[in-house]
């Protein structure tokens, strides 16, 4: 088995845990953008110390790699604001699927952007993994096509994806500029990266949402476990995504649905339908076939 996919694997784990924080936050007091905020208050300091620590120092990097690590920020704070937006729409499993959409969104902007492609059978696989978000895409009494695309959660599902697919991309072309082994080019990323987010997250709730940094520093035993559970499952991305095209890296990632259900079940009582259970055994096939290609 190649090591993007271990790595994959723990990085969806990690996601899981950081994503049922962030929903207990957003129900907690917290505005969407303060329980995005909480991953990044606690995660710049964690990054920084594990870099002191490292003694990797910082290699030289061009100005490219500065664009695509903002762009990625950016794009990444977007799509996770979506995502808390989305457990208010939706429950726990359903909703971290359908933002799923990123896999084929990934895809095409990676062939764009990078021009790396993926080879037919994962495409299959990838599609496969689409059909199930699409089942579990929510459709009202009596709407048509044009209605399920039209609901609040799939808009929700569908922009998260796209600006998530966008962070994918952006941070494996800046993760490949650096010019050190694959551990040591994610944690350069992530430290640029988290650094960032931090500062222009800070400044957007102190302008836009006075309070919201004071409740969650006043929140710190819950929001302490969102940064380190983020700081762990951001370097592991960092490193598959140093590893492998981001687009399967992301496909593979879909196993989070498997963890998000077990989530919604257990932990927050949340009913599951029959067709959400098939929705999320065709995701789970599509993983499976792709780990299988590798």
């Amino acid at each position: 088995m190649s090591l993007w996919i271990p790595v994959t694997l723990a990085a969806v784990l990690f996601q899981t845990a950081r994503f049922m924080l962030q929903k207990h936050l957003a129900t907690s007091g917290l505005s969407a953008g303060g329980a995005t905020f909480a991953r990044f208050l606690w995660a710049a300091p964690l990054v920084w110390a594990a870099w002191g620590v490292s003694g990797i120092g910082l290699p030289p990097l061009p100005p490219l790699f500065w664009l695509w690590a903002v762009l990625g920020g950016v794009t990444q704070i977007l799509a996770t604001v979506l995502v808390v937006l989305l457990f208010q729409s939706r429950n726990f499993a359903v909703g971290v699927t359908l933002k799923k959409t990123e896999v084929l969104l990934t895809a095409m902007i990676g062939f764009v952007l990078l021009g790396e492609g993926v080879s037919l059978p994962a495409l299959i696989a990838i599609l496969g993994g689409l059909a199930g978000v699409l089942v579990l895409t929510n459709l009202p009494e009596g709407r048509g096509l044009l209605g399920r695309v039209a609901t609040r959660a799939a808009g929700l599902g569908l922009a998260s994806g796209v600006f998530f697919a966008l962070s994918g991309v952006a941070y494996r072309a800046a993760s490949l500029m650096v010019p050190a082994a694959p551990g040591a080019r994610a944690l350069v990323t992530l430290l640029v990266v988290v650094s960032a987010q931090l500062i222009l997250m800070s400044a957007w709730l102190r302008l836009r949402e006075p309070g919201q940094i004071s409740r969650v520093i006043g929140a710190w035993r819950g929001t302490l476990w969102v940064g380190v559970t983020s700081v762990a499952g951001s370097f592991c991305w960092f490193t598959a995504f140093t590893l492998q095209n981001a687009a399967l890296v992301y496909a593979v990632g879909q196993f989070e649905v498997v963890l998000s259900l077990l989530a919604s079940v257990l932990f927050f009582r949340e009913s599951v339908s029959g067709r959400e259970y098939w929705g999320i055994g065709l995701v789970t096939a599509s993983v499976l076939a792709l780990i299988a290609l590798s």
